[in-house]
């Protein structure tokens, strides 16, 4: 229950501060005085979108707060998920915007998101405009209102859970079958690809090798004559001293033996020079060898270079630069082929999936229609008798269920309101033949009838009463005070209509003043002096008569 309400430097309301009764209370004022005003900051308390213009010319900022008692509404675990402290007692919304655009919201003064005060808001308020009856053209609203009064909250839950694994597992499939088929439109030429390298047979490191090789061959002519030389010169040859390196440096080292007894300081150059003339002599053994595999063979230097030109041609075509990226290449288009055979897999179990999950979802919205079945006839009932209450004793009011071709994210059913105000007339769906006040009282009495369901704390009627008059509007307001009684609501409606203005257990005025050269809102609870003022005024108007307060009074003793 909203328990009060401040509001600061919103538009024409510099100051508001007001205690609000349980209960059934109504608020009137002149058109214009501000009632809409109050609304718009009641919608910035649950969320709505923050607006700069709304701040009061001259102010820093606006700032709209609430005061709830939301003791009995089941609400700790709301507050729990959102790690707020819960005080049952006294819960406070608070919404401050500032001139700058900038717009915090509070709960019991600790931050939070906007998106977590419209979710407690919408638990606590429900505000109904007279656009909302609008909703009553809309078949989901229709149907929400077959569900609230079925109570079957967890089975709707069950099914709507079943139908999103149902649409994504639809939206998977077609991505899947979409990339299938792309794959295999280029399976052929993936195969090509996969055989004509697998033909080939790349080797890792291949074409520096192929190169090395191809260099060698080409030119083994001069490779052998330079390791020829080497030889000659390491181990002797035919040219005039006829002594090679080898023996050159053996000869050295006897010479350095002998002489090392009488010089001992040379002996270890001895050793040394024993050690290189093992070296040289391996390597003019490894040149020998060299020199002796080296030849000239034009048929296998062919070979190592078609070899490499394949090679070449290869890496081009697929843009790469190495015997290794056409290794991986290939193991890169095997994967793709394998991963069709997967990928069909994959598909057959996702289509296996959608189908279990539809005969799963099927069976849940027959359940759901069983229970909504019963309750369109509960429905149906009510709303009739309500309408009764209404002085609308000849009307016509079913709610129409039909079937779906496919399943709806709320099952397989539509309903449709049919209506008709004259026992001779055939109904038809309502938003094509009510009026405006057909609409209002229809709209009344759908939520007379699931306002023990919802059990929202607060509801606010905003002109509910449009196109209506006389003895219909008492009845209307007998409806909604036998709410705010049978479902516990705190009612408030605001009305130009003295016969439901007059049947609040409290009423509130607003009203402008000019202070100071602006113009400003209030808000004020009357007394029972000046409830009778006021409704004398919604009965005569400017001109209060004696007849219109005499009228008003009795207004009030009939409440």
């Amino acid at each position: 229950m909203l328990r009060h309400l401040t509001i600061n430097n919103y538009v024409l309301i510099e100051s508001l501060d007001i205690d609000l009764q349980p209960g059934f209370s109504v608020l009137t004022g002149e058109t214009g005085a501000g009632k809409s005003i109050i609304l718009g900051a009641l919608g910035l308390l649950m969320g709505q979108k923050a607006d700069t213009q709304s701040i009061m010319s001259g102010a820093a900022k606006c700032t709209v707060e609430g005061l709830f008692d939301i003791e009995g509404y089941d609400m700790q675990e709301l507050f729990d998920e959102n790690g707020l402290d819960y005080e049952p007692s006294e819960c406070i919304l608070r919404r401050e915007v500032t001139a700058n655009g900038k717009s915090r919201a509070f709960v019991n003064d600790s931050p939070v998101a906007v998106s977590v005060l419209r979710q407690l808001a919408f638990r606590l308020l429900d505000i109904h405009s007279q656009h909302s009856n609008l909703l009553l053209e809309n078949p989901a609203f229709q149907l929400g209102i077959v569900d609230t009064i079925a109570g079957h909250t967890e089975l709707l839950s069950q099914y709507q859970e079943c139908y999103s694994r149902i649409v994504e597992a639809r939206r998977k499939l077609k991505e899947m079958e979409e990339n299938l088929a792309k794959q295999q439109n280029d399976e052929d030429y993936l195969r090509y690809q996969l055989e004509q390298l697998e033909e080939f047979k790349p080797q890792a490191g291949e074409d520096e090798e192929l190169r090395q090789v191809q260099s060698a061959l080409s030119h083994a002519e001069d490779i052998k004559i330079a390791l020829t030389g080497v030889d000659a010169l390491l181990n002797g040859s035919d040219d005039e001293s006829g002594v090679g390196a080898i023996d050159a440096l053996r000869r050295s080292c006897q010479t350095i033996q002998q002489i090392a007894k009488v010089f001992p300081a040379i002996d270890s150059y001895s050793e040394r020079l024993e050690s290189v003339v093992i070296e040289v002599r391996d390597i003019a053994g490894d040149i020998n060898s060299l020199s002796e595999d080296v030849e000239y063979n034009p048929a296998r230097l062919q070979q190592v270079t078609e070899r490499l030109d394949a090679l070449y041609v290869l890496e081009q075509k697929h843009h790469v630069d190495s015997s290794e990226e056409l290794i991986a290449l290939a193991e890169d288009i095997r994967a793709q082929l394998n991963s069709l055979t997967s990928s069909e897999d994959n598909i057959q179990a996702l289509r296996q999936q959608i189908a279990a999950d539809t005969e799963q979802a099927k069976k849940l919205a027959e359940k759901l229609s069983a229970g909504r079945s019963k309750a369109a006839r509960q429905v149906e009932k009510q709303v009739a008798e309500t309408l009764v209450a209404m002085d609308m004793p000849a009307t016509q009011f079913c709610a129409n269920i039909t079937k779906a071709d496919e399943l709806q994210p709320s099952g397989q059913d539509i309903v449709t309101f049919f209506f008709s105000a004259n026992k001779s007339v055939a109904p038809r769906p309502l938003a094509d033949v009510a009026s405006g006040g057909e609409m209002s009282r229809v709209m009344l009495a759908l939520k007379a009838m699931t306002s023990k369901q919802t059990h929202l704390p607060t509801i606010i009627f905003d002109e509910i009463d449009t196109g209506v008059s006389g003895k219909m509007a008492s009845s209307m307001a007998q409806i909604m005070a036998a709410m705010s009684k049978g479902a516990g609501q705190q009612v408030l409606a605001i009305t130009h209509l003295p016969q439901i203005a007059a049947k609040g257990n409290a009423h509130y005025f607003v009203y402008k003043e000019d202070q100071e050269g602006r113009t400003l809102t209030h808000i004020r609870k009357l007394d029972d002096e000046q409830r009778i003022t006021e409704l004398a005024h919604l009965l005569s108007g400017s001109k209060v008569t004696e007849a219109a307060m005499e009228n008003a009074r009795q207004l009030l003793k009939e409440k």
